[in-house]
């Protein structure tokens, strides 16, 4: 048994602890009950997702973190390229320091989150790549997520404008990409099917995680909407709904 945990709106919530969320991960440690923070976050580095997990009060170490970012850069590590357009914000780029980060006839184009920093000359020079030839990666296809003052556009959408106009298919590597869920199982030493996903999009951690043979928890935090769950067909629907993370240590008792 173990867990893959969402951060954003399940463990944090504009960067702030969801209540219970760091007592529920010191259980788990105390436990011995394996665990990654497994997130779609691309606007920082692995490295510095964990310390600002650790700065709003959650226990975290490196090693504990799997980020699109990170995977997106390992997947194509694993594919050999060394040429890459990176579209995310300087905090990411840690994650690629072993490679040539350019925008001079790269291999590959990768989409994060680069937020306000997208722009008409930084879309442009991905499209002409992607136009010439590199492959369209996307650290995640997310619609939106919640920041602190609200409801954020998020990479997805800049993504689904480079796939129009380059009539391209992106390679999506976070969640809810099957490759995403292996990668984390490999980290724990684990088969899938023995691992939960706890999160608070029934898109990416949810019916991702059904696709992937994990079982599914979604929280009442952060993304969570009733219609929206209303909607997913029954054959996607969660294992289980909790209010939130604090729940989760209860559920290890029973």
């Amino acid at each position: 048994m173990g867990f893959l945990l969402d951060i954003d709106g399940t463990i944090l919530e504009a960067g702030v602890e969801i209540p219970g969320a760091a007592a529920t991960i010191a259980t788990l440690r105390e436990r011995g009950v394996p665990f990654l923070f497994a997130t779609n976050t691309s606007r920082k580095s692995r490295v510095a997702v964990a310390a600002s997990l650790r700065e709003a009060g959650v226990p975290a170490d490196d090693d504990d973190v799997l980020s699109a970012g990170y995977a997106a850069a390992a997947y194509l590590a694993s594919e050999g390229v060394r040429r890459v357009q990176v579209l995310m914000p300087p905090e990411s780029l840690e994650d690629w320091r072993d490679f040539e980060i350019t925008e001079e006839d790269p291999e590959a184009v990768v989409v994060g989150d680069l937020g306000e920093a997208f722009d008409f000359r930084t879309l442009n020079v991905a499209f002409r790549n992607l136009h010439g030839g590199a492959t369209l990666v996307a650290a995640q296809k997310n619609r939106f997520w919640k920041a602190a003052d609200g409801w954020t556009l998020d990479a997805g959408a800049f993504v689904a404008a480079l796939e129009y106009a380059a009539r391209v298919e992106a390679i999506v590597v976070g969640k809810p990409a099957p490759g995403f869920f292996r990668q984390a199982a490999r980290l724990l030493g684990h088969s899938p099917s023995s691992l939960t996903i706890v999160g608070d999009d029934v898109e990416s951690d949810v019916v991702g995680g059904h696709a992937s043979g994990l079982r599914t928890v979604l929280v009442r935090t952060g993304k969570f909407d009733a219609s929206r769950l209303a909607r997913t067909p029954a054959s996607a629907q969660p294992h289980l709904v909790i209010d939130s993370i604090a729940e989760l240590p209860r559920l290890l008792d029973s």
